[in-house]
């Protein structure tokens, strides 16, 4: 029996993340059902810290953590965490109210976002077609994410603080006994008056285990692929290029152009992987919104995302199951609110409440706790 104070479970960027906050003053261990962390979502993340994306305790968490990417404490990393990208945001004719409400919508966090025309933005961009776009708007402020220098950060700030990560160590049965939850796994068994369930598209099934009511937690798969930019053109220095409605996106990255339907479609907890139909759907709307010929694919890969009904995540006590907080639903938002959304975990958990400049960014307790999406106030949203 290995005891600690704080029993998390899931090594990737949520346990990762949370564990880095509490193994300062508590002792922490890290279940991992896989054989290395961050092998599922974390680890196909294509990540870009934003402002203009998301729900509003979405883009409070991310403005929380922005400070974090970059100037990250010492030792944290031995490379740079995010380094500047731009986001810009374009629609057609048809989307044109939906981008101006979305603009209108995040503007009062980040007054830098402002409206570009169509000619700065194919001046920008220069593969984007003129005659498909009708309005756009930039974040100049939007950065590019160092996913594994971060996720990695984590782990070894936990580790150097004294927390342990188990590996192939999948929480199998779960007790609750002597004010102590009693875990077993196939690396024996562990016991912590807290256990945080930080399981990603598995955290349902792990509240199943413990007689804990389903969040609702729904993974959607997102694919990706990846091809050469055309000869002679550099998009070194391009922003990321998302359509308004999350149709596509994509982004020149070490060379590569990485492109993606924004698909979302629902799945069981499963090891993703692309299929056909969404790869062809990629290339499809990516060639009608630029000049890119996609004749050859470098790769392909897909992760899954995982959501509850309002878009926001859940971190908070179960009400029902003593000593079980939950920790997930981070949808596409994992790693860039990973500082915000861990730091307010390891207050919630610990008694200590939300961090002073969270709060002044009016996220509440209610936002973020789980009893929102079992009484019916949480409102449903486009992920």
């Amino acid at each position: 029996m290995r005891e600690c104070d704080f029993l998390i479970i899931g090594a990737g960027i949520a346990g990762a993340s949370v564990g880095y906050w509490l193994a300062k003053e508590h002792k922490v261990v890290l279940l991992e059902r896989e054989e290395q962390p961050g092998y599922h979502t974390t680890g196909r993340s294509i990540a870009v810290y934003t402002e203009a994306y998301g729900p509003h305790a979405i883009r409070a968490l991310a403005i929380a953590g922005g400070p974090f990417f970059q100037n990250p404490p010492q030792g944290f990393t031995e490379v740079p965490l995010c380094h500047p990208h731009g986001l810009m945001f374009v629609a057609r004719e048809d989307q044109k109210t939906v981008l101006y409400d979305a603009l209108k919508a995040v503007r009062p966090l980040s007054p830098a976002i402002h409206e570009i025309s169509v000619d700065e933005a194919v001046k920008t961009v220069p593969v984007l077609r003129k005659d498909y776009l009708a309005a756009c708007f930039l974040d100049p402020n939007t950065m590019a994410l160092d996913v594994n220098a971060i996720h990695q950060g984590y782990l070894r700030g936990m580790k150097a603080a004294g927390g342990q990560v188990a590996t192939n160590a999948e929480a199998q049965q779960l007790e609750r006994k002597d004010g102590k939850w009693h875990v077993k796994t196939p690396q024996g068994e562990f016991s912590a008056p807290v256990v945080i369930n930080a399981a990603g598209a598995w955290a349902d099934v792990v509240g199943e285990r413990v007689g804990a009511k389903k969040i609702g937690l729904v993974p959607k798969r997102r694919t990706v692929i990846a091809f050469n930019q055309p000869p002679g053109i550099d998009g070194s220095k391009w922003p990321v290029v998302f359509d308004t409605q999350e149709e596509w996106y994509f982004k020149v990255d070490a060379g590569t152009v990485l492109g993606s339907p924004a698909d979302e479609t629902p799945s069981p907890p499963t090891d993703a992987q692309p299929e056909e139909m969404d790869i062809a759907l990629t290339v499809d709307r990516i060639e009608k919104a630029t000049t890119f010929e996609i004749r050859r694919i470098l790769r392909t890969w897909a992760g899954l995302r995982s959501f509850v009904i309002d878009g926001v995540p859940v971190a908070g006590y179960d009400p029902n199951v003593e000593g079980f907080f939950w920790l997930a639903g981070q949808g596409g938002y994992g790693i860039e609110t990973s500082v915000g959304l861990s730091r307010t975990a390891a207050g919630l958990v610990t008694g200590k409440g939300i961090p002073d400049d969270v709060k002044a960014l009016k996220v509440t307790e209610r936002d973020l706790g789980p009893q929102r999406l079992w009484d019916g106030t949480a409102k449903a949203a486009k992920h």
